[in-house]
């Protein structure tokens, strides 16, 4: 265990070396959530959802949790069928590498670009729309928990749901779709309660929606739960909620990841 876990984080250090010289991820899971922030957050300007509560401050929370969202799922989902057409997941597989060093440089990787991503984020929001930093230390708390479980569920769908496109050339084509439909239903770039009931209903079933209400829960002020659907921040469902996707998307990982193509098997 112990070699499994050095050997994961020396990985690490080259998944970020990788990832930083390909312009695509760079670009679309690392750069874009960034320029999506400041786009729409200059576009929002100062309107008012609630009484002190601006589309702005509201955006803001939204977007750092979609961004978890891209870090984690899409990235993964992208990279890893690409690895696999190129044979990259083949020969890992039969080198003398423990399989599990592989998984933890991923998650690494994933959990950096998400902090540094996340703390460029707040300096724009803090610098340029209002935003004020989390206050207490119940709200730091709240930002690193569910940080740490959305990110985890994003990452271990991203790993399943990589098994899903046939060809790595098709893959953003697969999983953009599916990333862009659960930030506009999980009141990413809306109110959450704006949307109708139905799509509600769906976003709920996902983790994003409640990564970011755990994200408004951080960053606007507590009389602004009586907003959200059921009035209250319901933290303790939002931990549920990601908990039990962190255990649905492992399963989903072990019973549908493979190293090598379909045409090899």
């Amino acid at each position: 265990m112990t070699l499994t876990l050095r050997l994961g984080l020396l990985r690490s250090g080259m998944e970020l070396r990788q990832f930083f010289r390909g312009r695509e991820s760079v670009i679309f899971s690392f750069a874009l959530p960034i320029l999506l922030l400041v786009v729409f957050g200059s576009v929002f300007g100062g309107d008012d959802v609630a009484p002190g509560v601006t589309l702005t401050q509201y955006f803001v929370a939204g977007m750092i949790a979609a961004a978890q969202l891209t870090n984690g799922f899409q990235t993964l989902a992208v990279q890893i069928p690409m690895e696999r057409d190129r044979g990259v997941l083949k020969r890992l597989y039969g080198a003398p590498m423990p399989p599990g060093a592989y998984f933890i440089g991923k998650v690494v990787m994933v959990y950096l670009i998400g902090v540094g991503g996340c703390a460029i984020m707040l300096a724009i929001a803090t610098a340029f729309f209002d935003v004020t930093l989390p206050s207490t230390g119940r709200q730091w708390f709240t930002l690193l928990w569910v940080s740490l479980l959305g990110i985890a569920a994003c990452t271990l769908c991203g790993i399943a749901f990589s098994s899903i496109p046939r060809e790595a050339k098709r893959a953003p084509a697969v999983v953009t779709p599916v990333a862009l439909v659960l930030q506009f239903i999980s009141g990413v770039f809306f109110v959450f309660t704006s949307l109708p009931p139905w799509m509600q209903q769906i976003a709920a079933i996902f983790p994003l929606k409640w990564m970011a209400q755990g994200m408004r829960s951080v960053f606007l002020p507590d009389s602004f739960a009586a907003n959200e659907p059921a009035g209250t921040w319901e933290l303790g469902r939002v931990a549920l909620m990601l908990g039990a996707w962190v255990i649905v998307g492992l399963g989903l990982c072990l019973l549908t990841f493979r190293w090598t193509g379909r045409e090899d098997r």
